[in-house]
């Protein structure tokens, strides 16, 4: 008897077995670790058993075809491809493969290009090669099963380990083995491993129709805010958002030993202005879902589990928000990032939330000013938000801002030369430096807040301003580790120049932008007016899911039918970049100073269409050097992106060198010549 004649008899046991060891390495690939996945599998063997039943059942499709060792090899590099992808994908950012992320898929070289380099995408495209001649050798060469397929008992048999395993999904579910809510995505996939959390976010997106949703009931909720007084039309303050990166109130943390107050300023504001507990959807990481629920009135609870609305339904349509509304109301709607404008795809979605203008770093004249890990700093946000402010004239204005200095992973060893803040009590040495490092990260935070409201003091016009922490840092704190006993939470104050009545109460991210709007007298927009009416009424969260359906994925009955927003036509960056002169300063290496106005570090050269060396010397000059310019040379200068794929971000500010030669200077033309 042949060997595989062997392996057939007992194959379901060796089946589940390869099941079994083919998801440790899937684990171990993804943490980086064999001996954290050995903990994973120890600690959770309930979670573990459920993962191999997953790819268990996923791979029975074997037993309906005659090539059953070609088929099992492929679904296993299938497998084990998926763990290598996350794991490559996890050395490089904090959030894990998602199933957003698989529109990457499409385009491997892109994927390999922004994760791996050079020399690990010449690696990746070797194995992937060999890879491939293997299974061409096993589907042309491989053992082939010899015996009858019985199909009217192998197919019955394949859909009652599926129709099985949908029941032991939904009792994992019910005693909480599993769960399908993720406050922090990387957290639940540590938790209830890579394969189900894959596809919870690839099949369980979006909000389920309520039962009883109808347009009836859409009119009934909208009458609940009939009490609402009229909005106020005139004198209305610009409304400045800013959300400081992982910013909370160390000192909240009981095992900690900090030297001084790392935020005096946030703790000052706090007691004079408008303040509270800050809820938000995410712990450790999920910026754009804070972010997303702070600007829309949405409640991240009723999406799927570790969704990115950013990721799903706002790359198709628009969405109510602030900036909309606010619009309607006369204002002029801006938003700022001090970190590339493609992070969690803002440059493609600020449109559709309604925003005129957004400045990301490549925008910004400071933008190297940088922390010891590469994120911009955040005192660069102030010239940022008053230039903002002066772009219009008699016009309010909304300003949304998102800081980036105090993004993770913080180093586990010592970066700070002479630290201001000094950290202990954390359990072990490494803790301690991640703590040492974050804390003096938020003194400057603090201290970018303490520019901020003194350039807005005197500001000649009414001004709010609301600060928060978007989510706690990524430091595994547990609920015992904090005195608040809640991860899910920072804080928030909202200062202003004209003398609002104090007013503490603790709000969560998607009442905030309601609240603001109440303050100042604004009661508009659908879900902000229902916030205003009836928090903290009966079934207040009930009806704010019906709401958040109809509006998004339903039948728009509030609006009659049809979303009145349309996608604006946002430009990046506040001013356009101009080029005035070319002057050559040195015929050696052919030198030349390209002199005009807002340039920034981003901004880089094209010749003749393709790339140019640039180097940035001030908003007004840059310098290139290499190659003589002839008449009729086509040079540009455009934006940048930041991001691993360097596209351009804006349209390129053509010229023409074909203008007369005179002392080393040559005079671009102007559009018109």
């Amino acid at each position: 008897m042949k060997w595989y004649d062997v392996c057939n008899k007992v194959s379901l046991l060796l089946h589940a077995l390869f099941s079994a060891v083919g998801y440790f390495l899937i684990e171990a690939i993804s943490r980086h670790s064999f001996s954290e996945a050995w903990t994973y599998m120890t600690d959770r063997p309930l979670v573990f058993a459920y993962n191999t039943a997953f790819i268990f059942t996923t791979t029975l499709i074997v037993y309906l075809f005659r090539r059953r060792c070609f088929l099992r090899v492929l679904l296993a590099i299938f497998w084990l491809l998926l763990g290598v992808i996350n794991g490559v994908i996890l050395a490089n950012r904090v959030t894990p493969f998602t199933g957003p992320d698989l529109h990457l898929l499409t385009d491997g070289m892109a994927l390999l290009e922004k994760y791996l380099p050079a020399w690990g995408v010449t690696v990746a495209l070797v194995v992937l090669g060999f890879l491939a001649l293997v299974l061409l050798a096993l589907l042309i060469k491989g053992p082939r099963y010899k015996g009858k397929l019985k199909y009217r008992y192998n197919i019955p048999l394949i859909l009652a380990g599926v129709a099985a395993f949908g029941g032991i999904t939904q009792l994992a579910l019910e005693k909480r083995v599993l769960s399908n809510y993720f406050g922090n995505i990387a957290f639940a996939y540590e938790d209830y491993g890579y394969p189900y959390c894959l596809a919870t976010t690839i099949f369980n997106t979006g909000i389920s129709c309520p039962r009883d949703y109808s347009e009836e009931e859409i009119s009934r909720i909208e009458k609940t805010e009939d009490s609402l007084p009229e909005t106020k039309t005139e004198d209305l303050p610009n409304i400045i958002f800013v959300q400081l990166e992982s910013f909370f109130d160390p000192t909240l943390v009981n095992y900690l030993d900090i030297s001084e107050d790392p935020i005096p300023t946030f703790r000052s504001l706090m007691e004079e202005y408008t303040s509270g507990y800050f809820k938000v959807p995410s712990v450790g990481a999920g910026t754009a879902n804070t972010e997303f629920e702070s600007i829309t009135g949405m409640s991240m609870h009723y999406f799927g589990p570790g969704e990115y609305p950013y990721k799903s339904i706002l790359k198709e349509t628009t969405c109510e928000s602030a900036p909309y509304i606010l619009s309607g109301l006369g204002y002029s709607t801006h938003a700022i990032h001090n970190n590339e404008a493609n992070f969690y795809g803002r440059r493609s979605i600020f449109p559709n939330l309604g925003f005129d203008t957004f400045t990301s770093a490549e925008y910004m004249p400071e933008e190297n000013d940088k922390n010891e890990l590469g994120w911009t700093k955040d005192r660069v946000l102030t010239d940022e938000i008053i230039k903002c402010l002066d772009s219009t004239e008699d016009q309010p204005d909304y300003v949304y801002t998102i800081s980036v200095q105090g993004h993770g992973a913080y180093p586990d060893e010592p970066v700070l030369e002479d630290p201001e803040i000094t950290v202990s009590g954390a359990p072990t040495e490494a803790k301690n430096n991640q703590w040492e490092y974050y804390v003096n990260e938020i003194r400057e935070m603090d201290d970018f807040v303490k520019e901020l409201v003194e350039a807005l003091e005197d500001y000649p016009e009414d001004v709010v301003l609301v600060l928060y922490g978007d989510h706690l840092p990524t430091m595994d704190l547990k609920v015992e580790d904090l005195e608040n006993k809640y991860l899910f939470q920072t804080e928030y104050v909202i200062w202003d120049n004209f003398g609002l009545e104090k007013k503490d109460v603790n709000l969560a991210s998607y009442q905030i932008a309601a609240e603001v709007m109440d303050r100042v007298g604004i009661h508009e927009g659908t879900i902000f007016r229902y916030h205003q009416a009836r928090r903290n009424t009966r079934n207040y969260q009930v009806d704010l899911e019906t709401l958040q359906y109809d509006l998004l994925y339903g039948e728009q009955y509030s609006y009659g039918g049809e979303s009145p927003y349309k996608r604006t036509k946002m430009r990046l960056g506040l001013y356009d970049v101009t080029l005035d002169s070319l002057e050559l300063i040195s015929s050696a290496d052919y030198t030349y100073r390209i002199t005009g106005t807002n340039f920034t570090p981003s901004s880089q050269v094209k010749l003749n269409g393709d790339w140019y060396d640039t180097v940035y010397v001030n908003p007004t000059t840059l310098l290139i050097s290499g190659t003589e310019l002839d008449d009729f040379d086509r040079l540009s200068v455009v934006q940048r992106s930041n991001s691993s794929t360097r596209k351009a971000l804006s349209k390129s500010y053509d010229r023409s060198c074909y203008m007369l030669y005179s002392e080393n200077k040559w005079k671009l033309p102007a559009d018109d010549e």
